[in-house]
This record gives structure tokens, sequence and C-alpha cells, in this order.
């Protein structure tokens, strides 16, 4: 279809929807001079050109705002004038938009109606302007006033039989301030029932980390990259998730580190990078990135970091004391016997088998691993959505271990974060587990009685306001809808709550699925000006290295009607607590500064938080294994971890889905129809599956076709089914096949969850397909 209609009023935006797929050159490189294009077109088209040139010019710089599309840090000292990458920048294009929905455009538009128009033509309509309210039997969202919303959601609570009837969510856009007062809500409620996004993305990482080496972060710093000699980078791709890291990869690459990219696609942003603020990057090849590219077939990744063990051991044996680090395996680790042990029975064969690689390649990665004095082992979502995300994370951080690349500079452990602030908001409290010391901590500081019993995490919480135990669902940002699994399942959880209460910038389709009753409540965004009684404030977050530092907004917000995420939280905990209530919470909402004095009061390693985070670079926090190779563990040691091998075969006739980005999308906000560095162009409705796959199952690319997974249920094999797909030649492993999310979201059921971290396993999801109109044989 062409351009939408715009017969539902003048001010909708008119916007291109999907139309046929087209298929064009996959590209070698990411970056370039085509991303500053893409990058200034959209800006341009949202911003205008003086908005655009003001917005850019101060994201991620000392004296701006911290781009809100991902946690990558800066090197510290070297900021560029125009720190921000092509997502980035679509990012920020998204949210300082000029255009806007208003109270009028509710009018125009039922609920109903907003149900039949896409995410992309939500997000596409402009920032919401004033609070709205949906009432019961309501077709219309209307406008509502502040005090009013904040009455509505008070009662609710005051209705409730039990606090745990509230679940509270988190984005990982939130501030740490207003993360840290979101969570002194909660608990001040007393509801643990915190769920956050981290629980569908790097929650096996911090699992495994916490189990490993006493600390759910990674170890590195940018300067450690930039110093290592290996850098092995899996299930990450960071040309589109990640763009601005690959300054910090040409960096290492010319101080002379081997990068080994491990993904079962062969991604741009692996192989090679023009940076746009350099001559070679405009008119040369730019840099080569990964010198060697292992297709790994979806889950292998445990048996290879198991092989890569194995063959160490070998080299050990065959040249003792050469390979193994002993002085870091003998003061600071535990469970090494029991770890080499398992090694014994590894057979290489199968590790072949369950990667898809040859043996040579295997061994010369474990020749890399062996011969390499600084080794980083960097991560993503591609590690973390499986059935055992947290035994290979584990795995990796085995082999490392061995080589004693913990508390070494140039080396150590790097998950790479998504949301600009997701660590931060972990660090805050946003967990529905979190540690005795913090609660004690809180509660010695403000005089209130934080519950102890564990909250729900996202997967725990949709369960439970399925089940109908769950009254109230406020989300501090996001899309929950099409951030979570099971869509089906998600949207009628959501729907069996009484009030549903969204704090959002835009748009999105979680607005249109709603509890009996929902409010919207319109916040400022990372580039607007906060400014409480005439004061200017800025917020600070935490990187994926551990860096806290300041942002601020410099743009007017789209309305007066804006409140920002702290006094939205500060009002709600006044009506619904009391002004009376220990915590001080009308003093936290005019004066953020109030807010940092208590968190280094409560949070170690925030001593004198507003001075350092004042700094040209803000403040690194402490990491006892990186800093001084201390592990807060029970015995106070680096474990190993000795699991059984896991891995996934292919079932006969099936393939293994992995779920995934477009190029041009941030979680789940798309920002356009095209994904350029794969080739795919007009539509996102597609499933990329090896030429030889789609000859077996008897079809023919361009064929249309119903994705249907199959997994165990309660009673034999359940299934879910997305419909009209078309199926794109691709070069991926054989039994594999890979399709965007959210539209395969529903594939994905609530109970597939990692072992350890009950994280949704959409990197794993078993599947076949059906032609349109005709169903293959089972």
């Amino acid at each position: 279809m062409g351009i939408m209609s715009s017969s539902h009023g003048p001010d909708d935006h008119q916007v291109h929807e999907p139309e046929s797929v087209h298929l064009g050159h996959v590209k070698s490189y990411a970056a370039g001079v085509p991303a500053v294009a893409v990058a200034l077109r959209r800006g341009v088209e949202q911003m205008g050109p003086l908005r655009t040139a003001k917005t850019l010019t101060k994201l991620n710089q000392r004296d701006g705002f911290d781009c809100p599309g991902c946690a990558w840090p800066e090197t510290p000292g070297h900021r560029k004038h125009a720190e921000f990458c092509e997502n980035g920048a679509k990012a920020v294009a998204e949210e300082a938009t000029k255009r806007k929905v208003t109270p009028g455009f509710f009018a125009k538009h039922s609920v109903d109606d907003l149900r039949t128009r896409s995410g992309y033509w939500l997000s596409q309509q402009g920032r919401i302007t004033h609070p709205m309210y949906l009432a019961p039997g309501d077709t219309h969202y209307r406008e509502i006033s502040w005090d009013d919303a904040n009455r509505l959601v008070a009662e609710e609570i005051s209705a409730m039989d039990s606090p745990d009837e509230a679940a509270f969510y988190t984005s990982g856009r939130t501030s740490n301030e207003a993360a840290f007062v979101y969570q002194l809500l909660a608990r001040s409620i007393g509801t643990n029932n915190l769920p956050d996004c981290s629980n569908m993305c790097h929650e096996s990482s911090g699992t495994a980390l916490g189990a490993s080496i006493g600390i759910g972060k990674g170890s590195v710093t940018v300067p450690d990259l930039e110093a290592a000699d290996l850098i092995i980078i899996a299930g990450q791709n960071p040309g589109t998730n990640h763009p601005r890291m690959l300054s910090t990869l040409e960096k290492a690459k010319h101080n002379g580190a081997t990068i080994v990219a491990v993904n079962p696609l062969p991604e741009a942003g692996l192989m090679r990078f023009k940076d746009p603020q350099k001559v070679g990057g405009v008119v040369g090849a730019g840099a080569k990135l990964a010198d060697d590219f292992l297709q790994i077939r979806l889950g292998g990744d445990m048996a290879l970091f198991r092989g890569v063990a194995r063959l160490l051991l070998d080299a050990e044996r065959a040249a003792p004391g050469t390979v193994f680090d002993h002085d870091f395996l003998d003061n600071h680790c535990a469970g090494v016997d029991d770890y080499l042990r398992l090694l014994e029975d590894v057979d290489l064969d199968e590790i072949v088998q369950a990667t898809g690689l040859t043996r040579g390649q295997i061994v010369t990665l474990a020749e890399k691993v062996a011969s390499s004095d600084r080794i980083v082992l960097c991560w993503a979502m591609g590690l973390t959505q499986h059935r055992h995300g947290v035994a290979t994370i584990a795995e990796g951080t085995n082999v490392l271990l061995l080589r004693g690349m913990i508390g070494k500079p140039g080396a150590g452990l790097c998950p790479v974060r998504g949301h600009s602030n997701v660590q931060g908001d972990r660090t805050m409290g946003i967990f529905e587990k979190m540690p005795e010391s913090f609660l004690a901590a809180q509660d010695a500081e403000f005089g209130i009685s934080s519950p102890r019993k564990h909250g729900y995490d996202t997967v725990a919480a949709i369960a439970a306001m399925h089940r109908g135990e769950i009254r109230l669902f406020m989300a501090m940002g996001g899309n929950f809808v099409s951030a979570a699994p099971d869509t089906a399942f998600t949207e009628e959880a959501l729907r069996r709550c009484a009030l549903t209460v969204h704090v959002s910038t835009k748009l999105n389709e979680s607005h249109l699925v709603t509890g009996t009753a929902a409010l919207i409540l319109p916040t400022l965004g990372r580039t607007d000006k906060d400014v409480v009684d005439g004061v200017p404030q800025q917020v600070s977050v935490e990187d994926s290295m551990s860096v806290v530092h300041l942002s601020r907004g410099s743009l007017p917000p789209a309305s007066d009607q804006l409140r920002s995420e702290i006094a939205i939280v500060c009002d709600l905990a006044r009506t619904v607590l009391g002004d009376d209530h220990p915590v001080p919470w009308r003093r936290f909402r005019g004066d953020y500064d109030a807010i940092r004095d208590r968190i280094e009061r409560v949070i170690p390693g925030f001593e004198d938080f507003n001075i350092r985070v004042r700094k040209s670079d803000g403040f690194t926090l402490p990491h006892p294994p990186r800093d001084d190779r201390e592990f807060d563990t029970p015995n106070g040691k680096a474990n190993f971890a000795a699991q059984p091998l896991e891995w996934l075969p292919v079932p006969e006739g099936r393939l293994i889905l992995q779920t995934m980005r477009s190029h041009d999308q941030y979680n789940t906000t798309i920002y356009g129809h095209d994904d350029r560095y794969r080739g795919i162009k007009g539509n996102r409705h597609v499933v990329m599956v090896h030429p030889d796959d789609i000859a077996a199952f008897g079809l023919t690319a361009g064929d249309h076709v119903d994705i249907v997974s199959e997994f165990d249920g309660p009673d034999g094999t359940e299934e879910r089914r997305v419909e009209g797909f078309e199926v794109v030649a691709y070069d991926t492993p054989r039994g594999n096949a890979a399709a965007y999310y959210p539209e395969t979201n529903p594939l994905v059921p609530l109970r597939s969850v990692a072992k350890g971290s009950n994280t949704p396993v959409s990197k794993a999801v078993v599947i076949r397909l059906e032609r349109v109109g005709d169903q293959l044989p089972r």
C-alpha cells in the first residue's frame, strides 16, 4: 500500500506504510557517508534544519544530553564534536520531533481505530502533549488533569487487598534519579514487584556474572578494549545495535588487536567500519574490523567456548605453565578441578556438530586465546536469550578465568547493554530481589520498611496479571506490549488489570491494550529542558562500563503539560502516601541534587555524588573484580561453572528461528521499513532462510508463508502462528532462520525462558513454515 490516508483528520501525520519486499545489495561495511545522510534526513523530517543542528551538536557532549539510543560509553577525555551514530540520531529525531499528539487527536481517533494502525504509524504522529484518560466503557481517551490522574491511581492502590496487586515496570531510558524515586515509591507502598526491560535482555548476563565473579556488570572500560590484543564479539551486531562501539573497535585494530566475530549472520558492522569523521571513511575503504568470522549455529556458543577450553587444557598439558594463569587460578578461583574434570569428557566431534563450524576454525580460535595476553569477550542478546543463556555466559567466563583475564588491563568481560541507562536502573534498585544490604540502607536512610519478599520479574508479572492477581500495572517508559513475548497472552493479561498507566513521550501499541481503565502520562524526554521553579535540572545515567555522568536537555518541551519522570513519581507519591510520609517527595521534585545526596548515603560507590558527577567525564563506579581482583561471592572467589554441555539440535523438517532488529529500528520503535545493511527494503514481514533449506522444504524465495512455532506444553505440543511472511534467501547457517521483532514476538511462548534468569528465549524458537494456502507435511 502507499501513503496512509489522512481522512481521519488534517492533523494526522501521513506516513508510508509497508509495500512489497525489495531485495538489494547486502552491505559489507557499516556507517560511512550514507549513515550521515540518513541521520540528517531523518532529523530534518522530524525537527526541521535549525532544530536538527541544535540538537545533534549537543548529543553526547559534556554540556549536552546523553543519547537515549544505547549505553555505549565514550573514551574518557576524547569526545568528538559529533559523537553520535545513525540510529542514535534517529532516536533523538523521534523524541525531538515537532509533531504533536494533542487531545484533539484522541477526540478524532477511537481506541479501536488506533488499534488498526501500525506501531510505526502511531510513533510517527509525534509527542503526546497532555495527560489522557480512558474511562471504563469509553471509546476515546480524554484529557484529564494531573491531580485527577494521580487521584485515580491513589484510589486504585487504596482498593487493593495487598500492595503486591501492583506492578511497576521500568524501561532502560529512565534516569538514575527517576529510577531511584520510582523504586522508593513501590517499596514505600509495600511491594517489590519491579519488573524491567533487563529481565528480557541481559538478565542472563547478570545472573551468570553474579555467580562467577560476584557482580552482574562487565569488568572492562573503553581503554581496556582499546588496549586488548584479542576481542571476541559473540552474539552481537554493533553496526545496528551499538554503532558507536565501532569507533572503539577501529582504535583497537589500529593498536594491533585481532577481532573475531561469532554470529549466525554476517553483519556489516562486524566486517568493516567507515568512520565519516575521517577521510578514509569518506573516500577510502574504511577499517577492516573482523579478522575471522565464525558463522555459528544458533545455540552453539556454549559448545564453542567448551571446545576452546578443552583445547586450552590440551595445550597446557603439552607445555605446562604456558597457557593457564596458575597464580590467578590458585589465589583467586574456586571450582577449577571440577571444571577441568568436566573438560576431560569433551568430544570435539560433538562441538563441531553443535556449532556448525569446522574443527580447524575452533582450533584456530583456541590458538588465538592461548597466545593472547589481553582478551576481551563481548556479547549481547545473541547469547542471553537462549534456554542455556546463563550457562553459555558462564562458559565464556570460564575460558577467560583459565587465562587470568579478569582484573587485568586490556582484558575482561563486556556485556554490551542496550538502553542508555538500563544498567543504572538496576544499580538504583530496579530489581524484584534487591539484596538485604540495599534494602536495609534505604530503610535506615528514610525511615521506611521495605518489603523483603521477592517480587515479580517481567515474565512472572505477565503471568500474575493473566491470573487476575495484578490490579494496577504502571510502566515508566517503554512499549511493554511490543517488548514482551507471547503477544496475545500478554495483551490478555493487561486487559485483566483494573488500571494500566503508561508514562510516555510518544504513542505506542501499549496505550491501546488497556485495563478496565487507562492513563497516559506525558513526560519530558532526554532532549527537553527540565526546569523546576526557574531552576534548570539535570539527571544522570550509568553506561555499560559503570561510568556515571550527567545529561541535560536543551529544547523547549512540546507542551507546558509535560512533566519529568521525577515530578510524575513524586507527585503520585504525595497523593498516595501523604505529605507526612518520611520521604521528602516535595523536595525531591524540585531539587534533583537532593535525590543524589540521598543516593550516595544508600548505595556504595556514590560518595560525593553531586561533586564527582559534575566532572567532565563523570566518575566510574567501583568494580571489585576489575579494580582489585576481589570477588563478592559467598566464598570470596571467582567461581568456575561446571555445567553439562547444552546446545540445540534442529528437529527434522523444522528450523530454529532467531528474532532480531532491523537497521531501521531501536528496540520496539520502528523508524522505517528498510534494513539497509541486509539489503531488505519495503517490508519487515520477511523470514530469512538458507537457500538450501528453502529448496529442501519445497519452497521458492518470494513465497509467502505462515511461521508456526512449536513447543512443549502441559498437554503436548503447542503452537503459535504469525501470518503472511515472505521467504528471503539469506546467508544463514543451515537449519537456522531469522525474522524481525516485534512482528515475531507472538511466536515466543511466555514459559519458554532461560534457566536461572527467566529471560524469554527469543533466539531459539523451533518453527515450521507453511506456504500460505498450503499446509506443509508435519
